[in-house]
């Protein structure tokens, strides 16, 4: 498999857009990803929002993103409290808030919710990215949940062993609240990264997956 690198700008370094509808979503999804990129040996600028996550979520989630984001040379986090469930319906607002994003922010990167999920919080999530953001690249990670709505993903990202269990652990410290849900297990986070890092030849046999639909090669 031929790997592709994603390089920043000529001369600064990497600036990545984090979108989550709910408190765990980013660190479930994209988390590997996350401490891969902040491990290389670059700035890393990252925008980390979380557009759900009322009363103890919220704690959580600023929890959650200080865990991932502890070598990010900046880091701003952003919680808001929009109703779980209702994303369709609070449309109007939630674009508004892509479109203060927009205004300000020119990310490198964009790390957001998968276009088939189904619950519809994720996929409005996405749909206002590709709508907000139609110059950027975009990856659209996956939530393992009881829907079974896991696809065929056509970009991974590698993760070693030791990676892998920092993002589990993390998650497991975080959310404290989600553990009395069957699926919020190590054995589900660790096992999906196994399955793609099999579909990748993972070096060491672990990968996070992401939908890319728009990707430009230089050549």
């Amino acid at each position: 498999m031929q790997a592709l690198t994603l390089g920043p700008g000529a001369g600064r370094g990497l600036e990545i857009l984090c979108l989550g509808a709910h408190a765990d979503d980013l660190e479930i999804g994209c988390g590997g990803t996350v401490l891969a990129l902040l491990q290389a040996p670059r700035p890393v600028a990252v925008h980390w929002v979380v557009f759900s996550a009322p009363g103890e979520r919220a704690s959580e989630a600023h929890h959650g993103a200080a865990l991932f984001l502890q070598a990010a040379a900046t880091r701003e986090v952003c919680v808001m409290d929009f109703r779980d469930g209702f994303f369709p319906f609070q449309g109007g607002t939630l674009k508004e808030r892509f479109e203060e994003l927009k205004g300000r922010l020119a990310p490198d990167l964009i790390l957001t919710h998968c276009r088939h999920d189904r619950h519809q919080d994720h996929r409005l999530v996405s749909e206002l990215t590709w709508s907000t953001f139609r110059h950027h690249l975009i990856l659209e990670y996956e939530i393992p949940k009881y829907d079974g709505d896991l696809g065929a993903p056509n970009c991974y990202v590698p993760l070693d062993d030791a990676l892998c269990r920092r993002k589990t652990q993390y998650l497991m410290t975080a959310f404290p609240s989600q553990q009395a849900k069957a699926w919020f297990t190590e054995d589900t986070f660790r096992g999906l990264m196994r399955l793609r890092g099999v579909e990748a030849r993972a070096p060491e046999g672990f990968a996070e997956a992401f939908y890319g639909h728009k990707l430009v090669l230089q050549p």
